[in-house]
C-alpha cells in the first residue's frame, strides 16, 4: 500500500504540472483589457505611477511579458515558493483571502455533507428493501427532483417561500443586521440562522444522485446467491440487510464518499453566489468575472490538487473496505 500511494502521488505531481501549465496557458489567452482595466483603474488613484508603468508591473508579475513556456515556468516557480502575488479584485495578498473565506465553505459543505449522508443511504436503503411499494416510488420521486432542480431554481423557490412569503430568513448575507449588537453566541446563531437555507439547498440537491446509487447498488446485492443462503439459513431479516448486504453495499459507496471529500474545500459556488454567502466559491466568482487573475489562477490549481486528492483517496479506500482487493 504505501508503494502504491507513492507511485500515485508521483503520478498525481505529472498531471497536475500538465493542469498547471493549461490553467496558465488559458490566463494567457484572457482578452488583455484584464489587465487594462487593472492599470487604468490603479493610474488613476491619486499620486500613483502612470498607465504604462503599471501595465508594465502587471504584466511582469506574471511573465506575461515574456514567452509561453519562460512565462509559465516562472509563474511556477513563484507558485512551488508559496508566492501567488495579491489579489486585484480583493486587493490583499491571494493566500490572505483563500484562508479568510475558506473555512467558512468548509463548515456550510461539512454540514451538508454528514446530513446528505444521514438521508441518501438510509432512504436508498429502504427504497431497495421495499422494492415497487409506495415507499420505494415515493423515495424514487424525491431523488429524481434532487437530480433535476437545477441550483438556482430550488434556491429560488426556498427564497421566494421562506424569505419573501414567511420572513423568516433573510434574503442575502451572512449576517442581520443587529449582528454587532449581539454577544458572542448571538453572533454564531445569527450566522447559523443564515446558513440554514445554503444548507438546505446544497443537501437537497445533492442527495438525489447518492440516493439513487445506494438504492441500485443494494437491490444488486440483495440479488446475489450469498443473501439468499443467509436467508435460507433462517438469519433475521434486519441481520441479513445490514449485517451481510450494507457491507457489500459499502464497497462502491465509500468510492463516491472518499472523492467528494475534498470538494468539501473547494466551496459550492453558485450557492455561495446566490445567497451572497463570503465562501470561497463567492470569492472565486467574484474574482472572475472582476479579472483577478492571481486568485482565479490559485483558485483552479486548488481544485485540481483536490481533484487529484480526491482520486487517490477513493482508490486507497476502495481497498480499505474490501478485502478481496490487492493493490500491486
Amino acid at each position: 500500500m504505501g508503494k502504491y500511494i507513492i507511485k500515485r502521488l508521483l503520478i498525481s505531481v505529472v498531471i497536475l504540472f500538465f493542469v498547471a501549465f493549461i490553467i496558465y496557458a488559458l490566463m494567457r489567452a484572457l482578452p488583455t483589457s484584464y489587465v487594462e482595466n487593472m492599470a487604468r483603474q490603479k493610474s488613476m488613484q491619486p499620486g500613483s505611477k502612470s498607465f504604462e508603468e503599471w501595465m508594465e508591473q502587471l504584466t511582469a508579475a506574471y511573465n506575461m511579458d515574456k514567452g509561453l513556456i519562460l512565462g509559465f515556468f516562472g509563474w511556477l516557480g513563484n507558485m512551488l515558493k508559496g508566492n501567488f502575488g495579491d489579489s486585484w479584485r480583493w486587493t490583499v495578498p491571494v493566500v490572505e483571502k483563500f484562508h479568510d473565506t475558506v473555512w467558512l465553505s468548509f463548515v456550510m459543505g461539512a454540514i451538508s455533507f454528514v446530513l446528505e449522508l444521514l438521508i441518501a443511504i438510509p432512504l436508498g436503503i429502504i427504497a431497495a428493501t421495499k422494492q415497487y411499494s409506495k415507499a420505494d416510488y415515493t423515495i424514487s420521486v424525491i431523488a429524481l427532483a434532487g437530480i433535476s432542480l437545477p441550483t438556482f431554481f430550488f434556491a429560488s423557490l426556498l427564497k421566494l417561500l421562506f424569505s419573501v412569503k414567511l420572513g423568516w430568513f433573510d434574503l442575502y448575507g451572512l449576517v442581520g443586521r443587529n449582528y454587532n449588537q449581539l454577544d458572542a453566541f448571538g453572533q454564531i446563531l445569527d450566522k447559523a440562522h443564515h446558513l440554514v437555507l445554503p444548507i438546505i439547498t446544497l443537501v437537497v440537491v445533492s442527495m438525489g444522485s447518492l440516493m439513487r446509487y445506494t438504492r441500485t447498488n443494494m437491490l444488486e446485492v440483495l440479488n446475489a446467491d450469498y443473501i439468499r443462503t443467509a436467508r435460507a439459513k433462517g438469519l433475521p431479516e434486519k441481520k441479513v440487510i445490514y449485517r451481510h448486504a450494507f457491507r457489500n453495499t459499502l464497497i462502491p459507496l465509500v468510492t463516491i464518499i472518499g472523492g467528494s471529500l475534498p470538494g468539501l474545500f473547494s466551496g459550492a459556488l453558485i450557492t455561495e453566489t446566490l445567497y451572497s454567502i463570503p465562501g470561497i466559491g463567492f470569492a472565486s466568482y467574484e474574482s472572475m468575472i472582476a479579472g483577478d487573475i492571481p486568485f482565479s489562477m490559485f483558485y483552479m490549481v486548488f481544485c485540481a490538487i483536490l481533484t487529484l486528492l480526491g482520486n487517490l483517496l477513493s482508490d486507497i479506500l476502495y481497498a480499505v473496505v474490501d478485502p478481496r482487493v490487492r493493490i500491486a
